[in-house]
């Protein structure tokens, strides 16, 4: 079977991107990563670079309207997916919202992270919240992606403790490493499950 096929969207400087590139590399993978694309110059972009993954950067303020730009975002997406359409779109700390453009050409396929347990703790700053709340246990969540802001079906989660003297930088470390190894898991599943057949 073919490896299904990736693109993958960040914004900063694309860790979540380096542990899928590595994940891709090895001689059993079920994916690939066909392209990755930004919403600006993120340094992640050399990750994508230096092991010859077609990129693309697609920069709200170049576009008029957000819904200009959701346009411009899946035909980029369109473009360097190639002959098909991508098997999966992973927001891998992209930081904008995808909107109806992106959403509806690719139905039930974009997945994201988020660094809370879902559904508590939504939005941009899940810990801060969660430490703001006083929890011990917060986390990390893999979502699809839906038209909401944190709303969509839940795939995966993993717990991390809160630490005594935890701030927002020590705790967000730790989430981070364990959304890096959760979303490998999750794509290379969704990756090797067999396609649905059409009904």
């Amino acid at each position: 079977m073919a490896p299904a096929r990736i693109i993958v969207l960040i914004s900063g400087t694309g860790s979540t991107l380096a542990a899928l590139i590595r994940a891709a590399q090895a001689p059993d993978s079920a994916f690939e990563i066909v392209g990755v694309l930004a919403d600006g110059d993120a340094p992640g972009l050399a990750h994508a670079r230096q092991a010859a993954i077609p990129t693309a950067v697609v920069p709200l303020r170049d576009h008029p309207t957000r819904a200009d730009w959701d346009r411009a975002l899946a035909a980029a997406i369109a473009e360097l997916s190639g002959r098909a359409l991508p098997d999966l779109v992973v927001l891998a700390g992209f930081m904008k919202l995808v909107g109806p453009a992106v959403l509806s050409a690719h139905p039930g396929r974009i997945i994201n992270t988020h660094p809370a347990l879902l559904p508590s703790f939504p939005g941009a700053h899940g810990v801060r919240d969660a430490l703001a709340h006083g929890v011990k246990i917060t986390g990390a969540t893999v979502i699809e992606v839906d038209a909401g802001i944190d709303t969509g079906r839940i795939l995966a989660q993993r717990a991390v403790e809160v630490h005594e003297g935890d701030t927002e930088e020590t705790l967000h470390e730790r989430i981070k490493v364990v959304e890096r190894e959760m979303l490998v898991d999750v794509v290379s599943s969704l990756a090797a499950a067999p396609a649905p057949q059409p009904a």
